[in-house]
């Protein structure tokens, strides 16, 4: 072609033509062959050609951050990203978004999820791109990628960052977080001295990439895979291994297919495929942040999580994978095991195969695609399960009329039928105050209580996890029950009740506990219980009715006034659509 054909091209006015790449979503200055003209001379300021500018564009994220180590592997997954967006015709195109790293991010990271979410959707549509490639993996990073990518409605393809590498104290192989937990509560007990401590701390984390055990970040990887949003392998691989790195070069190539094909997100992000993921949750004893996070993703296309037939679908899906915390390895193990397709291929029964994923076959396709499996003794046969229902369970009960969730497959088989005294804390601050005073009012069998950590009350941080009280650890105990409105860690464990809905921020029944009521925990009929009466609960309510929490401004003021309970996915109301798709999953 000619530069005067090319030119020619650059000034052409018609409004159907040239719809994709460099054309997209052109400023509209009332001449649309102006817009395209200026758009191109900007660009061609960083050197490139016309023949560059025809090539299908696709997107990158760039979260990177100095903040983020869980992320310090970008600029290697970009350069690979890019290298097989080049090799497919297409034209790489990275832009920097919000990067949140869970132990960075103040109040909470939960609290910054949605405005990612929303910096991610704005910048898909705001520049022209006919794909991205989403490059996530710290705990809220690949949810807010697929919540604005899903409303933002462009073929995408999400490449996970990868996990750590565990690391080795006095030949003990450790990783974080569950090891991080682990050690600090010996450390509190005084099993180990400040010296020992300090010296773990050093191996816990041993590369970048983010936690090696099934926490949030592992589960969310997972539930990319099987939602169909990754290459197939793409949860698995270390953030530092060149499995990873040819990962990413796979993800480059597949984005500019996907392009050309036009095979937009809201054909993978299906009903069945959200199902899929739901009993990937189950099956791999995830965090239980991945409800929050799928209701979230689930809710941006339409769709409503029913928590009860959640519920249901968990009774006849065991845990199959044997990580920490639900059980004893890491996700490099996982890996070596074959990963994802080891475990769907165990999961075949139970899953939708004929579910479509980005690479434009089914997953059922992909499955049989990844091969025979071998033998390996991380993931285990539905006849040999780690545990044998899903790893969360739902409740319900006076104390959380709107639902309450516990991860059994990380608790106390002798706590999960309990009854006990509430031992109860006002907040977090309360709770900081308090829980290491020797003259803290409480023994072995108490529940712990902790209100106002909800979506409203706290911006819903991973304070669930409450600590054992100083004195107990010190004697020796290693869980007890507790209770709240917020969150925990996928890294953590115990016999812990959490997402207690409403809120007690907004005047649910968590709010009226009272030091000394009595509650009474049943996971087989899952069911939580405050074992006082209606009319005495009412009592309480109409003596100190909740005034909710508000802001004077800022990002402050848009997350309380619009933030949605974790039924609804922790999401902002105005980000859903209007008209709902329909209910999942569908288990009768």
């Amino acid at each position: 072609m000619s530069s005067s054909d090319d030119a020619r091209k650059s000034h052409d006015t018609n409004p159907a033509a040239n719809q994709d790449g460099m054309a997209k979503g052109l400023t509209n200055y009332g001449d649309r062959g102006f817009s395209l003209f200026l758009r191109k001379a900007f660009i061609k300021g960083a050197g490139y050609t016309d023949k560059a500018l025809d090539r299908p564009v696709i997107g990158i994220t760039n979260t990177g951050s100095a903040y983020n180590p869980c992320h310090g592997n970008a600029p290697q997954l970009i350069e690979a990203v890019k290298r097989g967006v080049l090799m497919a015709g297409g034209l790489p195109m990275d832009f920097p978004t919000m990067s949140i790293h869970e132990s960075f991010a103040q109040p909470t990271s939960m609290y910054l999820r949605n405005l990612m979410s929303m910096d991610t959707e704005e910048l898909l549509r705001g520049q022209p791109m006919d794909a991205v490639v989403l490059i996530g993996g710290c705990d809220k990073t690949v949810p807010a990628q697929l919540m604005g990518a899903a409303s933002a409605g462009l073929p995408a393809v999400q490449l996970i960052t990868g996990s750590m590498l565990t690391g080795s104290h006095r030949g003990e192989r450790v990783g974080a977080c569950t090891d991080c937990r682990r050690y600090w509560g010996k450390f509190r007990a005084e099993e180990i001295d400040a010296e020992e401590v300090a010296e773990v701390n050093n191996q816990l984390v041993a590369s970048v990439g983010t936690c090696s055990v099934m926490g949030t970040a592992s589960t969310m990887a997972c539930i990319a895979e099987a939602l169909g949003m990754t290459v197939p392998g793409g949860a698995s691989p270390p953030a530092v291994t060149a499995d990873r790195i040819r990962v990413a070069e796979e993800s480059g190539t597949l984005a500019v297919e996907i392009a050309r094909k036009r095979l937009t997100i809201d054909k993978i992000l299906t009903a069945k495929a959200f199902e899929n993921a739901m009993r990937v949750l189950l099956a791999i004893g995830g965090s239980t942040n991945g409800i929050v996070h799928l209701t979230a993703i689930a809710g941006r296309l339409g769709f409503e999580i029913d928590l009860k037939a959640l519920d249901r679908m968990g009774r006849d899906t065991p845990v199959l994978l044997d990580l920490k915390p639900s059980g004893d390895h890491y996700m490099e193990d996982f890996h070596h095991a074959g990963g994802m397709a080891t475990l769907l291929r165990e999961l075949k029964p139970l899953l939708h195969l004929d579910a479509l994923t980005v690479t434009g076959r089914t997953l059922g396709e992909e499955i049989e695609a990844a091969g025979p499996g071998f033998k390996q003794d991380v993931v285990r046969s539905m006849s040999n399960p780690i545990y044998p229902q899903g790893g969360i369970a739902v409740l319900q009960g006076n104390l959380a009329p709107g639902g309450a969730i516990i991860k059994q497959s990380a608790a106390n088989p002798k706590l999960m039928e309990h009854e006990g005294r509430a031992v109860v804390f006002e907040n977090a601050e309360d709770l900081a105050l308090r829980i290491d005073s020797p003259h803290l009012d409480v023994n072995p069998e108490d529940i712990l209580v902790l209100k106002h950590i909800g979506p409203k009350g706290a911006a819903m941080p991973e304070a669930g996890y409450m600590p054992i009280p100083k004195k107990l650890a010190m004697a020796g105990v290693k869980d007890m029950v507790r209770i709240s409105d917020g969150r925990m860690s996928g890294t953590a464990f115990g016999t812990i009740v959490l997402h207690v809905m409403p809120e007690s921020a907004i005047g649910g029944p968590l709010a009226y506990v009272q030091n000394g009521d009595r509650i009474r925990l049943s996971v087989a009929n899952r069911e939580i219980t405050l074992l006082v009466s209606d009319q005495e609960l009412a009592r309480r309510m109409a003596a100190a009715p909740v005034q909710e929490p508000v802001a004077e401004r800022g990002y402050k003021k848009l997350f309380l006034q619009s933030v949605t309970q974790a039924d609804k996915g922790v999401d902002f109301d105005f980000l859903m659509p209007p008209l709902t798709a329909g209910t999942i999953p569908k288990i009768k």
